[in-house]
Order: structure tokens, then sequence, then C-alpha cells
């Protein structure tokens, strides 16, 4: 799809969408082809079952889910999730991301993570987002890195990924974080393109405590 009128916020190359039924032919397929490239960090959906399942999780009111597509084309270059999210005083929520491998190494991810910081430090109204990442994912931990993430802390057994609990350092950003990052820059473009949004909706309240 090429048309701009579902995405929630643009740049010059990527722009951000919510995950639908409809993409589900391609994003299973996506995950099938770069099985090499995620494993052992990532398992996203690669058949039907799985991909309706993860939908529906990411329909929960702690769960938001933006798809990174090419403006170019339309076509999935790679996804971020935000799980856990909880408002009232914390304001919080825990990042996961993958890219696929045809947009692997091209900038792509790096692009469409600062286009969701700013959606959710924005209209979802949150002040801080967390990244947990298994020390040895170097690549994972080099984007939040170059995103302005501060490493915060070491959990040890902190998920269960591939058949064992692992460690997993936490990184971290806040909005003042962000802030302070684009007032280094320019008014009115950071990272070669605009800070505001474009064709952006109104996304759904949050509430509640964390899970999974």
């Amino acid at each position: 799809m090429t048309s701009t009128d579902r995405y929630l916020a643009q740049g010059p190359r990527v722009a951000i969408r919510p995950f639908t039924e409809d993409d589900r032919a391609e994003f299973t397929a996506l995950a099938r082809q770069s099985a090499e490239l995620h494993r052992p960090w990532l398992f996203p959906p690669d058949a039907d079952d799985a991909y309706d399942a993860y939908l529906a999780r990411l329909r929960e009111p702690q769960r938001e889910g933006f798809l990174i597509c090419e403006r170019d084309s339309g076509r999935i270059a790679g996804y971020l999730t935000i799980n856990n999210i909880v408002l009232g005083a914390f304001r919080c929520g825990a990042i996961g991301y993958g890219v696929f491998a045809h947009a692997a190494g091209r900038g792509l991810m790096s692009e469409g993570l600062r286009l969701v910081m700013r959606y959710a430090f924005g209209p979802l109204g949150l002040h801080r987002l967390e990244a947990n990442i298994q020390p040895a994912n170097k690549e994972s931990v080099s984007l939040v890195e170059r995103a302005g993430f501060r490493l915060e802390g070491f959990s040890p057994d902190f998920l269960f990924v591939d058949g064992a609990w692992r460690d997993h350092e936490r990184w971290a950003i806040t909005s003042e974080m962000l802030q302070e990052e684009d007032d280094d820059e320019t008014d009115e473009e950071i990272d070669g393109y605009p800070t505001g949004y474009q064709d952006g909706r109104t996304p759904r309240a949050h509430e509640g405590g964390a899970a999974e």
C-alpha cells in the first residue's frame, strides 16, 4: 500500500502505521525470509495462526504495535511494539522491534524508531520507553544507543528466550532526553525529517498494569 491515509507519522524514507489483518501474508513471509537474521534474538510470527494471535495481543489496551514501511513502495521494512504500557504517574512502556532482511543495514529501522519515539512521547502521552536487550545482541544495542537511550542496569535471567532465561541490559529514554537532543538540532528538522506528525490520529487510551 502506498496511500498515506493510514500512516501515523512519516519521515523521508519510512512511515509508521498500525498492524492489520491485511498485513498477515506479507509479514509472515518476511518473517520466514528473515529467520536467519533474527535468530536467536527474535521469533516474530511466521504463520497465519501465529500472526492472528500476535495481532490480538497488540490490540490489548496495554500495547501498541507499529509497522515501519518504506514510503516509496509501502513495503514493510520492520516493526516495533510498545508493551506493558502503564499510565498514571509512570507513563512508561517497554519496546520490542525487528527489521526484516531486505531492509537491514539501510538505516530504515533507526528512522522508524525515531518516529515511534516521537509518537509515543506525543500522542500516546508516554514519558519513558525502555528496551531490554541481550548483551550479545550488538546490533540492537547500537540501534537504541544511536537513538539516545542510556544504559541503566543489568537484569540476570530476565526473559525466557529461545528455551532459556536470558540476561538482559536495560536501556531507557525519557521525553526530556529526546527533547534535549532535539534542541541541539534545528527547530524545523531532526535527522532529515520534520518533528511534527503528518496524517496523525488520536490513539486509544491506555490504563492498567503490565502484562507478560
